[in-house]
């Protein structure tokens, strides 16, 4: 039986409507973790639908770290104005401007990735297996797999999310999107850190982002 205080219990875990709640524990038999899961997906299902709306509105973030060694600005793009003033949007915002100071990607999507500095990923990683002696036959596979690490290092959305490592900051987009009911967009980002380009005594600022958060 399907009582109301399980209906709340999994309304306040995952921020869903109640009949949505309901329905999931109905088809879950009442198990509340696997209906839990089973919001998450047809969330995310619908949130990707949503992905394709514009959205022009939203907010510029800020985030500034150690005394200001590391600076980051971020433009996160929603579809009404409403939705940019709420809590849950700027935070939403904030946590990405510290994925940035902490994780220091060069691009949002791999979709931004220009083919010349892939073309010259793929060169030097065939290189690498080559000279670690693997046979040619299994190189182009070890290519691709390594190539799929470059972006989960190099792509924002493809990161591991800073204060969840299970989910990407991708999903997390997608989850919020879900909760609002309207798109959300990273549109551009810039990260400054002082003396970047200049020879100098190497300090991993971002490992004290890191460190900070987890703190």
């Amino acid at each position: 039986m399907i009582t109301a205080q399980m209906v709340k219990e999994l309304r306040e875990r995952t921020g869903a409507g109640m009949m949505d709640c309901k329905k999931a524990l109905e088809a879950t038999g009442g198990d509340i973790e696997k209906a839990i899961d089973e919001l998450r997906t047809k969330g995310l299902a619908k949130a990707a639908k949503k992905a394709g709306r514009i959205a022009s509105e939203g907010v510029v973030m800020s985030y500034i770290h150690g005394g200001g060694r590391i600076g980051v600005l971020v433009e996160v793009n929603c579809e009404t104005d409403f939705v940019a003033k709420t809590d849950e949007f700027k935070e939403l915002a904030h946590n990405i401007a510290m994925q940035i100071a902490a994780s220091n990607p060069t691009y949002i999507n791999r979709e931004e990735v220009p083919q010349a500095v892939l073309d010259h990923e793929k060169e030097v990683l065939r290189a690498q297996a080559l000279e670690e002696g693997k046979p040619e036959k299994v190189v182009d596979k070890m290519v691709e797999g390594r190539l799929e690490k470059f972006f989960k290092e190099n792509c924002l959305l493809e990161q591991p999310y800073i204060k969840d490592p299970d989910k990407t900051v991708q999903q997390v987009v997608l989850e919020t999107i879900s909760r609002i009911g309207e798109n959300i967009n990273i549109r551009r980002f810039a990260r400054f850190e002082v003396g970047e380009g200049i020879e100098k005594e190497t300090v991993d600022f971002a490992a004290e982002v890191m460190a900070q958060i987890k703190g």
